[in-house]
């Protein structure tokens, strides 16, 4: 086959995202909903605070009675009574009078401001703390200040969250605090994870001559399951045609919405992937001018999409990242299908052959800019090259050297805050 009916990178990626689709919506209680992409926006049923309350442990009073008032004149106000958070008010604030009050309490009838317990004459680090009969306040304050006004934050019927945004920990808290108990979020894509190869064996099996342990099986049910997708294992298929078959029936039977498989998809006697795709399904491509990662399928079984990774286990993650990654993301509702980029300055020269290549790397940072490094051999078998790297550097197409000094983008497989 002609270099010309390889499909590039780009548009490689570019069927395998038309052919999947965002998956339908489904109610989860809120902590279920953590890192889901939300379905419908959220609007505030409350206002938040629903009432006035101190910010600061101190004193609820009328800051007109503190007029002049310093730390060598302080005034004088009566105590009223004690307000603790939680509870009710049944206190009005009156001229010349005061009440002492917690953080998070609400202010009382009459109150227009607080003063903080430090700038009174209350001994505010004894734990005991009786209720003084009068108060003595060292400062001035202006109405409003340390009181949190009823919406200050959120006001009744305003959209706080909009539709399409991923749910992190602080959405989570907004929700809570509004009543919010349930969330209609886009349903976890579910993926069929299917290894091929007579010689793969268990990772609890001992090595034999010719056999092979199962790394890629586990390695992409990691890779799904860090996206929050839902990863179904169908084990290890053997290079037969009717075995391929069988795996495939029962991920049809669970329901998944992807299959991801590894191996079986060159041009050898025994790559039988491709050949039951071509025979109860469709192949809408199977190489890619990439490296690593030349051959890989895409298409549909019994209309459900298929990839087909390749065997070697770098080539298999690295066409994981760029091309199952995104489609999961996008299944799941995602908006944001790529990882960052960064422009680096190489430390190092690297030889290519061609092909848009994935460089195993780790980018540092020095000065006001990043710097790459390679992580060694960069044989489509050696995993540790993968376990030592944070980036991947991107080889356009067409480039076969790059010297020392020149900038390449960088695709962060990592972002650790040593480093950034």
């Amino acid at each position: 086959m002609a270099e010309l009916e390889y499909l590039t990178v780009a548009q490689a990626l570019q069927i395998v995202l038309d052919g999947v689709s965002v998956l339908p919506t489904e109610t989860v209680p809120l902590l279920d909903s953590l890192n889901r992409i939300l379905a419908q926006p959220v609007v505030a049923r409350d206002s938040l605070p629903p009432f006035a309350n101190s910010s600061m442990d101190g004193y609820a009073l009328r800051a007109a009675d503190l007029s002049g008032a310093t730390a060598d004149t302080p005034a004088t106000l009566r105590v009223l009574a004690d307000i603790a958070a939680g509870s009710d008010v049944d206190v009005t604030v009156t001229e010349g009078t005061a009440v002492r009050i917690m953080t998070g309490a609400p202010i009382p009838p009459g109150a227009d401001a607080v003063v903080p317990v430090e700038d009174t004459n209350e001994p505010w680090r004894d734990e005991k703390r009786p209720l003084p009969s009068h108060i003595q306040i060292h400062r001035q304050v202006q109405a409003g200040d340390y009181v949190r006004g009823i919406g200050e934050d959120i006001r009744a019927g305003e959209q706080i969250i909009a539709a399409g945004q991923q749910i992190r920990p602080q959405e989570i808290g907004v929700m809570a605090a509004l009543g919010v108990g349930e969330t209609a979020v886009i349903r976890r894509p579910r993926v069929a994870v299917l290894a091929t190869g007579d010689e793969l064996i268990n990772v609890e099996e001992s090595l034999r001559p010719g056999k092979i342990r199962n790394s890629n099986g586990y390695a992409q049910t990691a890779q799904i399951a860090a996206l929050g997708a839902i990863p179904i294992p169908l084990g290890i298929a053997r290079d037969t045609e009717e075995d391929v078959r069988t795996r495939l029936q029962i991920g049809i039977e669970m329901g998944v919405d992807l299959f991801v498989s590894s191996a079986g998809v060159s041009v050898g006697a025994y790559d039988v992937v491709k050949a039951v795709l071509e025979s109860e399904g469709n192949v809408g491509f199977w190489r890619v001018r990439m490296r690593p990662g030349k051959p890989l399928a895409y298409g549909k079984y019994h209309g459900i999409p298929y990839l087909g990774l390749p065997g070697n286990p770098v080539s298999s993650m690295v066409s994981f990242e760029r091309f199952a990654r995104p489609a999961i993301l996008k299944m799941g509702g995602h908006a944001q299908l790529d990882r960052p980029q960064v422009m680096v300055t190489l430390k190092e020269e690297i030889e290519s052959d061609g092909r848009e290549s994935y460089i195993r790397a780790v980018v540092m940072r020095e000065g006001d800019g990043y710097t790459a490094v390679t992580t060694g051999g960069q044989g489509s078998h050696m995993m540790t090259s993968l376990v030592k790297a944070n980036a991947l550097l991107i080889i356009p197409e067409g480039i076969k050297h790059v010297p020392i000094g020149q900038q390449l983008q960088a695709m962060m497989i990592n972002w650790p805050e040593t480093v950034f």
